[in-house]
């Protein structure tokens, strides 16, 4: 079995949890280190570009931000460790020693499963942009400025609004941005484009679930004036006025090692749920999916 290990070299916990990890691993398996990572590992181990590297699962530490940036990067089935503030991707908290290394024991026994979920790839003008795990954002590019914005689907015309901006989100995404935007939670196993408005003109605001297989689009309607493209809060592209996002599934997907199918226990952790009630001690929770290693 081959393991690369990544993360954001910037971060003292995440540098300290990739040694731990290799140390961890041992001679149990072949280790491989993603370049950006190893100076600051310092450990005499093989290295490699991200986009370069071929393994059998990755292990990312990091904060969102860092396992958004990788999955643009890489294809490999990625066990993101959280190293960062939120970590809502996350399937182990890296501050928990017996969890991180548990978790490494688990991938190297193999006792894992590989949880595949929906990415939107998008076109700016007919130019593809990388795909997006989380969300596309078609926003202005000026402060307190609201645009026109015309919304598609199918390539045909449905409706404008008047926004600071447009969120096309994934069932992913629909806990991040688009959730600050009052757009609904959605169960990653269901497919689906949450079309969010971000600051609408007015009051009413509704979130739309669009159906995976068709394309969604927004133009910002004004010529003379000019929005910007984010792709998972990672890549900003310049939008000319009159110009048009489209954004549709990919046939990509981003694959992550779970252990457990954590979805609810991870909403409920962070306090996301829209249900406060706490569970009572003896409830069961959604984590025990795959017996822990031995």
């Amino acid at each position: 079995m081959k393991i690369a290990i990544a993360g954001n070299p910037g971060k003292p916990l995440a540098v300290e949890l990739a040694r731990r990890a290799l140390e961890r691993i041992g001679d149990r398996a072949e280790a491989v280190v993603a370049s950006d990572l190893a100076l600051a590992v310092g450990a005499d181990l093989p290295h490699a570009p991200l986009e370069a590297i071929e393994a059998d699962a990755l292990i990312s530490i990091g904060g969102d931000g860092t396992f958004l940036w990788t999955l643009q990067r890489t294809a490999i089935p990625l066990l993101p460790i959280n190293a960062g503030t939120v970590g809502f991707l996350a399937e182990v908290d890296g501050s928990q020693t017996a969890a991180f290394d548990g978790a490494v024991d688990r991938l190297l026994a193999g006792r894992f499963f590989v949880e595949a979920r929906m990415r939107l790839a998008s076109q700016l003008s007919g130019a593809s942009l990388p795909d997006a795990t989380n969300e596309v954002v078609v926003h202005t590019s000026q402060v307190a400025k609201m645009r026109l914005f015309e919304i598609g689907v199918d390539g045909r015309a449905v409706g404008r609004l008047r926004a600071d901006g447009v969120i096309l989100a994934t069932p992913t995404g629909s806990t991040s941005y688009s959730l600050s935007a009052l757009g609904p939670i959605v169960d990653p196993a269901i497919e689906g484009i949450v079309v969010s408005a971000l600051a609408p003109f007015q009051a009413t605001q509704r979130a739309v679930l669009v159906d995976p297989l068709r394309t969604v689009s927004v133009r910002l309607v004004h010529p003379e004036k000019e929005g910007v493209v984010v792709v998972d809060g990672q890549t900003e592209h310049r939008l000319p006025g009159g110009s048009t996002v489209v954004a549709y599934r990919s046939p990509r997907r981003a694959r992550f090692v779970r252990f457990g199918s954590g979805f609810f226990r991870r909403l409920q952790g962070k306090k996301i749920l829209p249900w406060s009630e706490e569970l009572g001690e003896s409830e069961p929770n959604d984590d025990a999916d795959i017996p822990p290693a031995t």
